[in-house]
């Protein structure tokens, strides 16, 4: 099973919140997901990125590949080791 680190959207209209999961590439964007390893707040006054860095590793070791747009946001919270 090929599984994506990807953005699913909860909250209201209007007042998007986005939950960081991993999930199976073939299920849809608010589907079935396997984990959950953070948050995104874009609304908030300053972006708001809560990850748990050893999960998102931990699967990232897995196999598991990133969205361009998570794997930025996973840059902003520290879990890729700049050199």
């Amino acid at each position: 099973m090929a599984t994506r680190i990807r953005l699913r959207r909860v909250g209201r209209k209007g007042l998007a919140l986005y939950r960081i999961v991993v999930a199976d590439r073939e299920s849809p964007r608010d589907g079935r997901f396997i984990a959950t390893l953070g948050t995104y707040q874009p609304k908030s006054e300053k972006d708001q990125v809560v990850v748990d860095a050893a999960a998102a590793r931990e699967w990232i070791a897995k196999g598991a590949t990133p969205t361009e747009t998570v794997a930025s946001l996973l840059k902003k919270a520290g879990v890729f080791a700049t050199a």
